[in-house]
């Protein structure tokens, strides 16, 4: 099969199939032809030449980056379609997928317009819709897209006992990736080369093909080398795969150092910032007399590498805010280092010249940064390690997509070499060979990390240690790491549910002194906060897209941005809401 648009050819003469029951990864870099791979698969793209053939009786399943749905839909007709209640009720696997999506399978869920959601809302609903049909394949892309590491976990674990259904996904989330798939396609110069096992088994793979190939690109052999390190040293789980060949894997790593030296980073950090990062003592973290944490005391030393979870609308941005010294506290105290440096990625792009080339963009902060030891990387080297070729690097700023805007500012900011990196959902719209770069920048990087992020694989690889803003006012410790976060909220969300069992309700020992309808009324106010904080994360997420759209207008993009910090402010507000009655309803259990 071969598939081109335009002059442009991105599949040529590709053969492969899908058996029953198999689970595929797509990986490939941005624009490589992974969601036409699927597409045409799908039946949904015809090929320019080829074939494809599918099984007569075979159903397929397509969740793709778009969705669509009738103009007046709700959520009950689009998702169920016209099966009958005492039907789909009676179905615990149904109702299992409208509650872990779409939060409940009551008519204040389900007969919401699809055209009234916001977009992470409609991703789900469009998910649900496909998960619930008995299909014999299906085929994902980016369904991991808007969903947190909670809504993952249980994704994949549901995928994983449906062992029948024959599953191709393309994403970027490499911790699902190697818990779902048994095989992966990797989408390069137009062919798709496949390999046994999931990513972890495709790392090895694919550094043992580069060895025996003789590939000359030492700097992506030795990427590869370093991220099979890891992962061969890394979580245990993650050498139970049937397919690994340890042997093999053990002679690659044989003489590759760990991924970053512990104590070496630590003297260099402690040399650059001091003993003194930032500490709070006793603080309180909200807005006006709203909290959102209370009674936190928390030193964040030279070199440490934190991950920050927490469900949306907790407070974790607000939380680096209050570090940074952008949100006052409310009361407590907060200490600065002296030397100390922050370099901030936010979720919202920051403003630069559109008609300057990438490479001027990132020459005007620095030419080179310091890596210690007397080990320099030019900006053009940053630039490549983050996912701009030659070419790419004389691309003007004002061509460049959102995702490359993005890469282009964490390249910046990386140039200025600050001694404290914030990042808040860096790895949105990463390719799994961008990401691996960004972590080999960060295991060098001798400062320290404060990331937010949902993407696990990303936390665990780069992360030490792990902390989480449960949505109850506490500041919560995780030696754990992610599982235990996990745990955690599995435990909260079956109090709040009152379908605790009765173990959780013994270690407990607390009953709800909340009347029956005030419960109600709080359970209905917290799903109106959540579900107008969705649609104001679909508005800023448009009001992006549209500075995007018209750089060239000065005038529409300075009212595109004053209407963006009203809608940053609205939002604000609502999380203190949302928070408020959180509080209520965790506050009548005693």
């Amino acid at each position: 099969m071969s598939k081109a648009f335009g002059e442009r050819p991105l599949l040529r003469d590709v053969s492969l199939g899908v058996s029953k029951g198999e689970r595929i990864g797509v990986v490939g870099r941005n624009g490589a032809g992974k969601s036409t791979l699927l597409r045409v698969l799908a039946g949904a793209e015809p090929p320019n030449s080829g074939r494809v053939t599918r099984g007569a009786s075979v159903v397929v399943g397509e969740l793709d980056q778009v969705g669509t749905s009738a103009e007046h839909a709700t959520i009950r007709s689009h998702v169920l379609g016209d099966r009958d209640e005492h039907d789909w009720a009676g179905d615990s696997a149904v109702r299992e997928i409208l509650t872990a999506l779409l939060g409940g399978f009551q008519s204040e869920q389900l007969d919401r317009r699809i055209s009234d959601l916001s977009g992470g809302e409609r991703r789900r609903a469009y998910l649900a819709e496909q998960l619930i049909r008995e299909v014999d394949v299906l085929f994902l892309d980016e369904p991991t897209n808007h969903l947190d590491v909670e809504i993952i976990a249980w994704l994949a674990a549901h995928l994983k006992g449906r062992p029948k259904i024959a599953i191709v996904t393309v994403t970027h989330d490499r911790w699902f990736l190697d818990e779902v798939c048994d095989h992966m396609w990797e989408v390069v110069g137009g062919n798709v080369e496949e390999y046994v096992g999931g990513y972890s088994a495709y790392v090895l793979a694919k550094a043992e093909r580069m060895r025996q190939d003789a590939v000359s690109e030492a700097r992506r052999q030795n990427l590869m080398r370093k991220e099979l390190a890891w992962l061969r040293r890394g979580p245990p789980a993650r050498t139970t795969k049937p397919q690994f060949r340890i042997d093999a894997a053990n002679e690659l790593i044989a003489a590759e150092p760990p991924p970053r030296n512990a104590v070496e980073l630590l003297e260099f950090a402690s040399a650059r910032l001091g003993k003194t990062v930032f500490e709070l003592h006793d603080a309180k973290i909200g807005f006006d007399t709203r909290t959102l944490i209370d009674h936190i005391t928390w030193n964040i030393a030279p070199g440490a590498r934190i991950g920050i979870l927490g469900p949306n609308g907790a407070g974790k941005t607000s939380v680096l805010r209050s570090i940074l010294g952008e949100l006052p506290l409310l009361a407590g105290k907060r200490v600065e280092g002296v030397t100390a440096k922050p370099g901030v990625l936010s979720q919202n792009l920051a403003d630069l010249d559109l008609s300057k080339s990438v490479i001027d963009t990132v020459s005007e902060v620095a030419n080179y940064i310091e890596l210690g030891k007397g080990k320099q990387l030019s900006a053009s080297q940053v630039c490549q390690r983050l996912g701009f070729d030659h070419d790419g690097q004389f691309t003007r700023v004002g061509e460049l997509s959102g995702g490359e805007r993005r890469r282009l500012e964490l390249t910046r900011i990386l140039m200025s070499e600050p001694n404290i990196l914030v990042l808040d959902e860096p790895t949105n719209d990463f390719d799994v060979e961008t990401l691996a770069a960004l972590e080999d920048l960060l295991d060098g990087f001798p400062g320290t990390l404060l990331i937010i992020s949902h993407d696990r694989y990303f936390l665990e690889r780069v992360c030490d240690n792990f902390v989480a803003v449960m949505g109850d006012r506490a500041f919560t410790d995780l030696p754990g790491g992610i599982e235990q976060y996990l745990e955690f909220r599995r435990n909260m969300l079956s109090v709040a549910s009152g379908k605790s069992d009765v173990n959780v309700e013994q270690e407990s020992g607390r009953k709800s002194i909340l009347t029956p309808a005030r419960e109600r009324e709080l359970r209905k106010l917290a799903d109106k906060w959540e579900r107008q904080l969705s649609k104001l994360d679909a508005q800023i997420i448009g009001i992006h897209d549209q500075m995007l759209e018209f750089t060239s207008d000065f005038e529409r993009v300075a009212q595109l941005d004053q209407d963006l910090r009203a809608l940053n402010e609205k939002k604000e507000k609502i999380e203190v809401q949302w928070l408020e009655t959180a509080d209520e309803l965790s506050g009548g259990l005693s």
